[in-house]
């Protein structure tokens, strides 16, 4: 099976500002990079998106542009939930919260908020519930960086804590071949 992970693109927020699952706007104008997106794309496909809307407005422009045999919004394809740092600029954020996360952001939650490993597992139930139909048909997910990084992961068995070598830039389409006998979960 293919399948196409695209990164949304460019917010309005400002460089340095954790917003993981704030519902932040896309930065205007978008519209050529729309087009640059959906020329790598199938011509059919079944499309998942993260409900925030940076992912929801770039889904339902792929939506009007290709054959879309079902489209479906899903909230496990959301970032990762930063709460209490939501919104603030990283370098606000006090050294002795800051500092450990940084050493393991696989296992320790921020205050209000998930672990890596907790969003791996999310996506993870995702893409099982999403492998067991094992259709032909091409799927598209369109999610953020963390939730694209933690697919490449499950594909390759790329250790968490190594997710950062996988490059996601803004409005990037990255294809995977999946097996669904070799994909593990």
């Amino acid at each position: 099976m293919e399948v196409f992970l695209v990164r949304h693109t460019e917010t309005t927020c400002e460089k340095g500002i954790c917003y993981g699952q704030s519902d932040v706007c896309l930065a205007e104008p978008y519209d050529t990079i729309f087009k640059n997106i959906t020329d790598q794309l199938p011509s059919e496909a079944i499309l998942f998106s993260s409900p925030l809307q940076r992912c929801t407005i770039l889904a339902k422009h792929i939506r009007n542009q290709i054959k879309t045999l079902s489209y479906h919004e899903d909230s496990r394809l959301m970032e990762m939930n930063f709460g209490d740092w939501e919104m603030k600029n990283w370098n606000t954020i006090p050294s002795e919260q800051l500092n450990p996360w940084m050493e393991d952001f696989v296992n320790i939650s921020v205050s209000n908020g998930e672990s890596f490993v907790a969003l791996h597992e999310r996506v993870g139930t995702f893409l099982a519930e999403q492998l067991s139909k094992k259709t032909d048909t091409p799927l598209i997910i369109i999610a953020h960086a963390g939730v694209i990084r933690s697919i490449l992961c499950h594909q390759t068995s790329l250790p968490l804590k190594d997710a950062f070598q996988n490059k996601v830039d803004f409005g990037q389409v990255i294809k995977i071949a999946v097996n669904f006998d070799l994909f593990r979960i």
